[in-house]
């Protein structure tokens, strides 16, 4: 979905919209610079990724005890959406994003400082926290400073970049964290270390990104997050929830336990293997955003909807007929779905949100994608105590299959969706 801005909308007149010009140079500058630390803030958060069975041969765990880790991240997001998700709104972007990076750099601290299970955990869990009041921060961030730096212009550059940063990071940790536990010594510290200098450069560059919130003059009461669908099209908030829920159901499983079912289901235990895996999968997701924002919205949805769906069928296949090469084309598949339900997710919460509760709102979203990333991974987990991988991953798709078409049915009576 094409995302939908104030500053779009006022350009439009009877004769014709405005040229765009550009802003304060200053402005484009820090969106790149908002932009890269979000790039390296996501990367960051699945650097694990691919390193999950070393830490099950280290401490002899399961997989349930995989998804309990990943469990433990998704806990600190959504508790940092609900306590500091919104507050950027009226504190200011930056002075958050700040703080946001400073928690992740503590967390790559903690990697290295121990590969225990209990650092896993706390490690973990600060990773969370440092996300969950990132995310919705630097998209409205990014907005802003778009708006700014070219006002009047099509919101596209925003839609991409933004995508590339959120979505194209999330993969990009993988494939990084992957390469060098295969080829560099240490598998369990060199990748939080190069990480730890890649964060300390980004909070510098922070420092060239303008503020673009004005604080007010009396302080709201600090509350926390509301999840509220009242922005203005309540069916419209709804279908987008549940397509962020079913989009991150999808992230969920391949940042967490797909690594596992790569190396012991498929046979094939290669760290940089299992990391260009997650990058395919993030990265088709990416590509789908960026190349299809002159598809409608309802265009966009309905395909979406079908190639996630359709790459999660032919991604069991591929784990019934142990198959590698059908795993990974119903990866990329199902993720490219993923990709345009989230893109037309975020373009409809950005649309339809009044500036003063843009990040209040997509707070509110990111708080229920998460929910998504979690607890169908967590269901996995559980199911594999008593199931085979292959069977808990078929009524999972089962499930899936039955949620996309609860999104369906929910965008058909938007009128966001129309």
């Amino acid at each position: 979905m094409t995302t939908s801005t104030p500053s779009r909308a006022r350009s439009s007149s009877p004769a014709g919209p405005p040229p765009a010009t550009a802003g304060p140079v200053r402005h484009g500058v820090g969106f790149w610079a908002v932009a890269g630390a979000f790039l390296v803030a996501m990367a960051f958060s699945t650097v694990p990724t691919p390193l999950y069975p070393l830490y099950e041969v280290r401490d002899g765990f399961s997989t349930f005890m995989v998804t309990v880790v990943f469990a433990v991240y998704s806990v600190g997001v959504m508790v940092s959406l609900v306590l500091a998700g919104h507050v950027s709104d009226w504190v200011g972007r930056r002075r958050i994003l700040v703080a946001a990076l400073a928690l992740e750099l503590v967390a790559a601290v903690l990697f290295l400082s121990s590969a225990a299970l209990p650092m896993l955990l706390v490690a973990r869990f600060v990773t969370g926290l440092g996300v969950g009041m990132l995310t919705a921060t630097a998209t409205a961030h990014l907005h802003e400073l778009h708006a700014a730096h070219r006002p009047g212009a099509s919101a596209q550059r925003f839609e991409v970049v933004s995508t590339a940063a959120n979505i194209g990071g999330l993969g990009l940790g993988p494939l990084v964290a992957g390469f060098l536990a295969q080829y560099a010594g240490a598998p369990l510290r060199v990748p939080y270390a190069v990480f730890v200098a890649l964060l300390v450069l980004v909070m510098a560059a922070l420092a060239l990104a303008p503020e673009t919130v004005r604080r007010p003059e009396a302080r709201p009461r600090y509350r926390p997050q509301r999840v509220s669908a009242d922005h203005g099209d309540r069916a419209g908030y709804i279908a987008a929830a549940a397509a962020a829920f079913a989009s991150f159901a999808v992230f969920g499983l391949f940042t967490s336990i797909a690594a596992g079912f790569v190396g012991h289901t498929l046979g094939h235990p290669s760290r940089g293997l299992a990391g260009g895996i997650v990058f395919a999968v993030f990265g088709g997701a990416a590509l789908a955003q960026t190349l299809t924002h002159r598809l409608t919205p309802r265009a966009k949805m309905t395909a979406g909807l079908l190639a996630e769906g359709a790459g999660f069928l032919t991604l069991v296949v591929g784990m019934h007929t142990v198959d590698l090469a059908a795993f990974l084309a119903g990866g990329v598949v199902a993720g490219v779905g993923a990709g345009l339900l989230f893109k037309a997710a975020v373009g409809r919460v950005v649309a339809m949100a009044a500036p003063a509760r843009r990040s209040e709102a997509l707070a509110s979203l990111f708080l229920v994608a998460y929910l998504g990333l979690s607890v169908p991974a967590v269901a996995i987990g559980v199911a594999t105590l008593s199931l085979t991988a292959t069977a808990a991953m078929t009524w999972f798709a089962g499930l899936l299959l039955v949620l996309l078409l609860v999104v369906a049915v929910l965008d058909r009576r938007s009128p966001g969706g129309r």
